[in-house]
């Protein structure tokens, strides 16, 4: 197997003549009704969730299995014909949306959602692109998401939301059948591919990380075509535009993904030029490179505070992993720790590990005893290794959210080297191999998924302070409604992570939550009776805030995710709430803050910098 092999017609089982063959009808049927059946039980797990009784674990489960492992069974059935197999992987990548379609049907509801919601309704708006975004201060930079919904917006006069929804299942369609050609481009076999494209389905960002309404969404589709576009170009470099487009189209979406594109392509041009050293490896090199000045030039240019946004992240994970080797482990995290999640869950995502390293381990030793000297293949495995490594980040804090959304990248590698052996297992053990590959596709998929995401991102439930998912209340949305219909939208304000979230979404706001630089968090802080730092009350004039929100639950409640601000803030996180009430509501009695605005929880007031002798300041931009 050469890159340079002519496009020869798949090895598929001939095409059955007219009416001797029934697979596709009872393919349709079972699919259907396992399909129905599936979405009856995903709905019945979240109502359970929701509700607080009954297995929603279990059903949630029972949902996904009683469709995905008939969806594999028939995607890796020899005698499948190729259009029925692309049929099932069609509908195996629409099923697979339905688990994060059914947690947040009607608007966002993960941190990042508001930000590129925000975003996107900004654009539909106000028309204008690279806006600065409160929420997530990079994400005006890469307009590619959002102009898209924007558009779709714009065109077919649906909701924000519901064009992203568009957009979003959409790309998860595309990711899937990308990464069947790309294994097809490889392997040039179309059962081998629908396998590939199953076994990357199981990776721990699948089903909700990239499912959510987030930049990645859309990029992960585009880099896995880049990398199509990139095969077919080594093979007839006339085709190289077509990779430059997608190159330049991941560049504007997403910074991690163009960063993880150039990574790709090295892994792949370094493979090309140890196999071949000819005009393969020129155009690999050639394209990588190509890669590496757009994204260079993006974030020197029209994205340079990505690398600020992106530093604090990385070194916070390298020190916490270095730290638990020093202290006893006491900067590491337990997985885990305090979680809902069924004891079945924990165990599998552990075995899951396993799995993959004993199925990379025995791919290697497949490609060494075929004698494989396809480069792809071989940058496929190195990319496959770089799973593991990841996995250590898991460990600390900080490095857990990068480890997370660098298996999106390497489990790529993983899914496109087992594939072909997958497909021997089954040539050689027909139904024994079958039964035993469904079982491992069942326990990988419920352990990558349990390791990846929180049960609170998973399921709904009642309402918890500090959580992701759950923090939103009726009673914070009403004060955003409220400012924003009095007060007008683009305030600027001070305000905590959870309440800043929706302020700067729904209330079309412009909130700050604190950082080092600029630490908010210390008007909060302040003791009753001392005074607040004159440098920050300077800053807070200097740059016109008008408006401080105080959400007084922070007095009450510890933040389910063990943050009230940001992640770098001093503010003891020992199981109890960090702030008294006292220091939360002295703003009643401070002469520099009217308050205009109380529900209980939420309290809104006026910055008076005036009675402070600080010059006075107007409440917008």
């Amino acid at each position: 197997m050469t890159l340079t092999a002519p496009a020869a017609v798949l090895p598929e089982t001939a095409e059955p003549a007219p009416g001797r063959d029934h697979s596709a009808v009872w393919c349709a049927v079972s699919l259907t009704v396992a399909g129905a059946a599936g979405a009856v039980a995903l709905v019945a797990a979240d109502r359970a969730a929701e509700w607080g009784h009954g297995r929603p674990f279990e059903l949630f489960w029972l949902g996904m299995l009683v469709f995905t492992l008939p969806a594999a069974y028939w995607a890796g059935r020899r005698a499948t014909s190729s259009r029925l197999r692309l049929a099932v992987i069609v509908a195996y990548a629409c099923f697979t949306y339905l688990p994060k379609l059914l947690r947040n049907p009607t608007g966002p509801l993960y941190h990042d959602e508001f930000a590129h919601w925000r975003q996107s309704r900004e654009i539909l708006l106000d028309g204008r692109l690279f806006e600065a975004n409160p929420i997530v201060r990079v994400v005006g930079d890469f307009p590619g998401l959002h102009s898209a919904v924007a558009s779709v917006a714009s065109l077919t006069g649906i909701s924000v939301w519901h064009a992203a929804l568009a957009v979003l299942i959409g790309a998860h369609l595309l990711l899937v059948l990308g990464v069947t050609v790309l294994a097809q481009e490889i392997w040039r076999d179309g059962r081998t591919a629908a396998i590939a494209a199953l076994a990357y389905g199981l990776n721990s960002s699948f089903l909700f990380f990239d499912t959510q309404f987030g930049y990645e969404s859309l990029a992960i589709a585009l880099w896995v075509w880049t990398l199509v576009a990139l095969v077919r170009a080594m093979r007839a470099p006339a085709k190289a535009p077509i990779a430059v487009l997608l190159i330049a189209a991941t560049v504007v979406t997403h910074h991690l993904t163009a960063l993880g594109l150039i990574a790709t392509m090295l892994i792949i041009a370094v493979a090309a030029t140890i196999k071949r050293r000819d005009a393969v490896a020129a155009t690999a090199w050639l394209l990588t490179l190509t890669a590496a000045v757009l994204t260079t030039s993006w974030l020197l240019w029209v994205a340079p505070k990505t690398a600020g946004y992106l530093d604090p992240y990385l070194a916070k994970a390298l020190n916490q992993f270095a730290g638990m080797f020093s202290d006893n482990g006491e900067s590491g995290r337990t997985l885990f720790k305090q979680s809902i999640a069924p004891w079945w869950e924990q165990k599998t995502a552990f075995v899951a590990q396993g799995c993959a390293l004993a199925a990379m381990t025995a791919a290697a030793v497949h490609l060494y005893r075929t004698r494989n000297r396809d480069p792809l293949a071989l940058a496929m495995l190195v990319l496959g290794v770089c799973y593991f490594p990841a996995v250590l980040l898991i460990l600390t804090p900080s490095g857990a959210e990068g480890a997370r959304r660098s298996w999106a990248f390497s489990y790529l590698g993983i899914a496109l080297v087992v594939a072909p052996l997958a497909v021997r297992l089954l040539d050689r053990w027909a139904g024994k191999a079958a039964a035993a590959l469904l079982t491992v596709f069942a326990i990988v998929m419920v352990g990558n998924t349990a390791a990846g995401m929180n049960p609170s991102y998973r399921f709904p439930g009642p309402p918890v302070y500090g959580s992701d998912t759950r923090a939103l209340i009726p009673e914070v949305a009403a004060a955003a409604d409220w400012l924003r219909a009095t007060q007008g939208r683009g305030l600027r304000i001070v305000a905590d992570r959870y309440s800043g979230l929706i302020f700067g979404s729904f209330g079309g706001q412009d909130p700050v939550t604190g950082s080092v630089t600029f630490p908010t968090y210390d008007v909060y802080l302040t003791q009753p009776g001392q005074p607040v730092n004159p440098a920050l009350i300077g800053q807070l004039s200097a740059w016109r805030f008008g408006y401080l929100v105080v959400d007084r639950r922070m007095a009450r409640e510890v933040p389910e995710i063990g943050i009230y601000f940001e992640n770098n803030e001093p503010i003891a996180h020992n199981g109890r709430p960090g702030f008294t009430l006292g220091q939360l509501t002295k703003f009643d009695h401070t002469p520099w803050t009217i308050k205009i605005y109380d529900s209980g929880n939420i309290a809104i007031y006026r910055f008076d910098f005036a009675s402070l002798n600080v010059p006075a300041i107007g409440g917008g931009k």
